[in-house]
């Protein structure tokens, strides 16, 4: 049976609408439940917003979310190659300034592990070693990584760029309860105790 199909038209009708998180402050955020079973979710904390959009559906007394697209990775490995360099150097391209400071990197060797977030030019230096793997993350969508093979040992420079899609929130199963005056739960992005969703109209 379609998941869909167990929310009949008119509780279909009665839960499409806006829901505001609220109780937390200076933070605007909720969700857009529309009749035809699409979504679309909003987050802003000051300079910094965040949305995503996909499809719901209703199963027992929750609304569960799901992303129509989920991407394996928020940035795309551009170059890399070996150098005269006695470090490893890792390089965010960006025009955006404000995001090249903002990349946190985790480098496996071996057993070994290092860790380091990138400088105002968008760069990381970390010790000269073989590189099995590369992790990245965006510190302003911290939820995901991005992991990346290192095929050739002898390389020490890579070059990345970030996907269109970085800020986007993936929803995957995600889970609201049904009550009276309208969603709580878990939030998607915050931690904490349960929050509260009213329905605004």
């Amino acid at each position: 049976m379609d998941a869909q199909n167990t929310a009949p038209g008119g509780q279909k009708n009665q839960l499409a609408g806006e829901y505001q998180l609220r109780g937390v402050m200076e933070m605007g955020s909720g969700f857009e439940l529309s009749p035809d079973f699409s979504f679309q979710f909003y987050f802003s904390y000051g300079a910094l917003d965040r949305s995503a959009e996909g499809t719901w559906t209703v199963k027992d007394n929750n609304i569960i979310f799901n992303s129509r697209v989920k991407h394996d990775k928020d940035f795309a490995l551009l170059s890399s190659k070996k150098t005269a360099d006695d470090s490893i150097i890792i390089k965010i391209i960006e025009p955006n300034a404000f995001f090249l400071s903002h990349v946190y990197c985790m480098l496996s060797s071996g057993e070994q592990k290092f860790e380091a977030m990138s400088n105002n030019q968008g760069e990381i230096w970390l010790p000269k070693k073989e590189v099995n793997s590369l992790s990245l993350a965006f510190e302003f969508s911290p939820e995901r990584r991005s992991v990346f093979t290192v095929s050739d040992l002898s390389h020490n420079y890579f070059e990345f760029r970030f996907e269109p899609w970085v800020l986007d929130v993936v929803f995957n199963e995600f889970s609201l309860e049904i009550d009276g005056k309208g969603l709580k739960g878990k939030h998607p992005l915050l931690t904490g105790p349960l929050y509260n969703y009213v329905k605004t109209r």
